[in-house]
Order: C-alpha cells, then sequence, then structure tokens
C-alpha cells in the first residue's frame, strides 16, 4: 500500500491544533484527510469568554456540518471516519474555564469538552506551569480537580505543565494522562520539551504522548522539514515503544502577531514569558498547511515504518487512549 492509500484509508488523529479557526481551516484539515482533531476553545479564559468560545463551536458544527462533525466519545470519531467528515474534540489548554467550581467541569463535559491541561506555562489553582521558576506542584483543589475529571471522563492534559506538578499529576491520576503536545528535551533544551525520564514515566503509568510538529521545539529550529518531525516522533517510540505514542501538531495556521503575543504573556497581559524572534510561528517545510497533514504519512514511509506502526501512530493508539479515559 502506497503512502497516499495509506493515509486516505487511515484514522488520522491530531491531539492539538490551535488554529484561527475559519472554513478555510476546516477544509484543510479536511482535505488533509484528519479524521479526528482536538481544537483548543480556552486558553487564558474565564468562564464567560470560554462559555462565548464554546457556544461559537456550537454554530460552526451546524453552519459547517457537511464536514464537520462534534465529538464526545470514540464511536464519533469512527462515524466522522465513515462519514468522510473531521470529528471535533474541544479541549482547553488551562482550567481557568472551571475558575475555582469543580462542578462545572461535569458541564462542559457534557458540551463536548474532552480534554483539559491542567495549566498553561504559569501557576494556577491547579499547580506550576513549565515557566514558573518554582514548581510547588499539585494543589489540594488540583487533586480534587484531577477527581473530577477522572470522574466524568475528561482527559488530563500536562503538556505546559511544570515538572513535579506533571509527575504528581501522573501519579495521582486514577486514568491514565497525556501530553498531547511535546517533543524530546534529548533533541532541543526547551522549558516546553521534556525529558526521558518524564515521557518513560507518563507511559510506565499507562499514559499517552502526542509528539509535536512545532519547529521551535525541534532541533533545527525554523529549518525544520516533516521528516525532522518524524524523526522526533521515531526518537519517541524508540524510547517508549509504539503504543502509546502519536501526533499533536499544535497547529497555529492563521494566527497572527498579536495571538502569539497573548499567548506569550501571563494570563494573557502579565509578564512576558516567551521572547521570540518571529512575528508568527514557522510551520515545518513539507507542512505549511494543514491539508499537507498526508506529507506525514509519506515521512514515515521513507523512513522505513511498517504499515502497522503508521497506523497506530497516525491515530489508532490516540482512539484506544481516548476510549480508557472516556470510556466509550
Amino acid at each position: 500500500m502506497n503512502a497516499e492509500e495509506l493515509h486516505r484509508n487511515a484514522i488520522v488523529v491530531d491531539g492539538l491544533v490551535i488554529s484561527k479557526w475559519s472554513r478555510e481551516v476546516f477544509e484543510d484539515m479536511h482535505s488533509g484527510g484528519i479524521t479526528a482533531v482536538n481544537c483548543t476553545c480556552s486558553v487564558w479564559e474565564g468562564l464567560h469568554d470560554t462559555l462565548v468560545n464554546v457556544a461559537q463551536w456550537k454554530s460552526w458544527f451546524n453552519e459547517h456540518a457537511d464536514i464537520l462533525l462534534p465529538v464526545h466519545t470514540t464511536t464519533d470519531i469512527e462515524k466522522a471516519k465513515r462519514e468522510n467528515r473531521v470529528g471535533i474534540i474541544l479541549g482547553w489548554q488551562n482550567t481557568s474555564g472551571v475558575e475555582d467550581r469543580l462542578e462545572l467541569v461535569a458541564v462542559f463535559k457534557s458540551l463536548g469538552v474532552g480534554v483539559m491541561q491542567l495549566t498553561y506555562n504559569t501557576q494556577n489553582l491547579v499547580g506550576s506551569g513549565c515557566y514558573e521558576t518554582n514548581d510547588s506542584g499539585l494543589s489540594d483543589y488540583g487533586r480534587g480537580l484531577i477527581d473530577e475529571m477522572n470522574r466524568v471522563g475528561v482527559v488530563v492534559d500536562l503538556s505546559h505543565v511544570g515538572a513535579r506538578t506533571s509527575e504528581d499529576a501522573i501519579r495521582y491520576s486514577k486514568a491514565p494522562v497525556a501530553y498531547s503536545h511535546c517533543c524530546p528535551s534529548a533533541l532541543l533544551d526547551h522549558p516546553r520539551n521534556k525529558t526521558d525520564a518524564q515521557l518513560k514515566l507518563i507511559v510506565e503509568h499507562g499514559g499517552f504522548i502526542g509528539v509535536t510538529t512545532y519547529p521551535s521545539f525541534l532541533p533545527r529550529g525554523a529549518e525544520s522539514s516533516v521528516d525532522d518531525c518524524v524523526a522526533a516522533i521515531d526518537y519517541v517510540v524508540d524510547l517508549v515503544g509504539e503504543d502509546r505514542v502519536g501526533i499533536g501538531t499544535d497547529f497555529t495556521q492563521g494566527q497572527d502577531a498579536a495571538f502569539f503575543d497573548w499567548l506569550s504573556l501571563d494570563k494573557g497581559h502579565g509578564r512576558r514569558l516567551i521572547v521570540r524572534d518571529w512575528d508568527v510561528a514557522p510551520q515545518p517545510i513539507g507542512l505549511q498547511r494543514l491539508s499537507e497533514f498526508p506529507n506525514l504519512t509519506g515521512a514515515m514511509v521513507r523512513r522505513g515504518w511498517s504499515e502497522t506502526r503508521i497506523r497506530k501512530v497516525l491515530g489508532e493508539n490516540w482512539v484506544s487512549f481516548l476510549r480508557e479515559v472516556w470510556g466509550e
């Protein structure tokens, strides 16, 4: 089976996209053969603005029903594949959306939010982010939040979470947890990348690793190609095995400099966390748009991966993990 046919027939899951949502982006995801994607609908926002964002997604589901399908269960992902639509998993990159009300986790779960990252780069009520000077670990409130996420079936995401808080969460959670979008620090020493020990620990506890294609986290930076992305995935697979690894591109298609400024500041308006030498994040050569997703499959074939491994990493592993956490 050639790369084009393999990609077309495979279940393809992207564990994190934070693009500027539009019909153009939705069409690119569709033409790129993406079966399901975790779409960020909350970062620094509180309860009100997060609800507004979720409501906007509800409108988009109606407006673009020809190519989008809301995902609440893994059965919905299978349905999206059968119907040639893109399954949308609503996800958060922070837990500020529930503010200090744990009972709201179940409310947002009912609205389709299936993934919540505990913290985004800095300290919140739950614990520390990866850009905090001092990581004090998971708070008692954070333990209560994880209990509720476990109870209702929301994925605990640790991609931007500090090392100590992450380890606490991995060991405390009754359900397996995820780094939905990260790269190994063995390839590039970066605050957002994870050490071999961290990657091994999450998998030892049944967790999942989505490897990002974000060039800033790869050794060659803006010069990174789609083959460099697959090399990073290969490194993680060699480290932890091929059954708990997938893709979380962290794609930012269509976003502008103001958006990246908002992400780069603490809480969106405070101290500067990230000093950039670019206005808009570069994308890998060969993966400039979500429509070019099949090029990842082509790079996997060039690297000599078996069809079984390719299918697992493209999406089957994500579906298995999500079924464990969501329960259906």
